[in-house]
Order: structure tokens, then C-alpha cells, then sequence
């Protein structure tokens, strides 16, 4: 057997190039393999769309979580706002109450030493 010259060699490369050539065009142009990329791209799009679906949904339960924990602190807000006016107005009743009744326990006091002075005037009047 000989061994290949220069010559054979190239030639040989060039077939080799010329048939890789071939094999790609034929794949290039098969009909099928344009069928499975564009099933492939499909695949992807729906995927893609799927996980923005996703994405959207969770989102949408953060802002829904967001808004409800929002109304809940304003509803704690308000209930406790409610409770520091009523605890104020209990407070300014029993202040008004206490008051009134210390009013009335110094106008009873007035009145028992205005009675008594009055029967001290008399006692000095009719001489006893």
C-alpha cells in the first residue's frame, strides 16, 4: 500500500468538505428539522408564558396580601384610636363627676357653718 501524497491528501480534505457541505444543506433543508424548531419555539413561547402567568399571579397574591395587611393595621388603627377616645371620655366623666361631687360636699360644708354661724348669732342675740 502507498502512502498518500500532498496531492491525495488535499483531495481528500476537499471531499471531506464537500460532503460535510452536503450533509448540512440536506439538513438544512429538511422539512422535519423545520418542523421541530418550530415546535421547539412553540414549546418555549408557551413556557415562557407560563412562568410570566406565574410571576403575574404571585404579584397579584403580594399586593392582594399588601392591601389586606394594610386595611388590617388601618382597622387596628381606628379600633385603637376609638378605644383612647373612649378611655378619655370615661376618664373626663369621673374628673366631672368628682368634681361635682366635691362641689357639693363644699356647698353642704358652706351650708353647715352658715347655719352655724346663724345659730351663733342668735344664741348672742337672745342672750343665752
Amino acid at each position: 500500500m502507498r502512502t498518500p501524497n500532498l496531492a491525495d491528501r488535499l483531495s481528500m480534505a476537499n471531499a471531506a468538505k464537500k460532503a460535510q457541505l452536503e450533509r448540512a444543506k440536506h439538513m438544512a433543508e429538511d422539512p422535519e428539522r423545520a418542523q421541530r424548531l418550530k415546535a421547539r419555539d412553540e414549546i418555549g413561547a408557551a413556557r415562557n408564558r407560563r412562568i410570566t402567568e406565574r410571576e403575574a399571579t404571585r404579584r397579584a397574591a403580594r399586593e392582594q396580601e399588601a392591601a389586606e395587611l394594610a386595611a388590617r393595621q388601618a382597622a387596628e388603627a381606628a379600633a385603637r384610636e376609638a378605644e383612647r377616645k373612649a378611655r378619655e371620655e370615661a376618664q373626663a366623666r369621673r374628673l366631672a363627676e368628682q368634681t361635682a361631687r366635691e362641689a357639693a360636699e363644699a356647698a353642704e360644708r358652706e351650708a353647715m357653718l352658715a347655719a352655724r354661724r346663724a345659730g351663733r348669732k342668735k344664741k348672742k342675740r337672745t342672750g343665752r
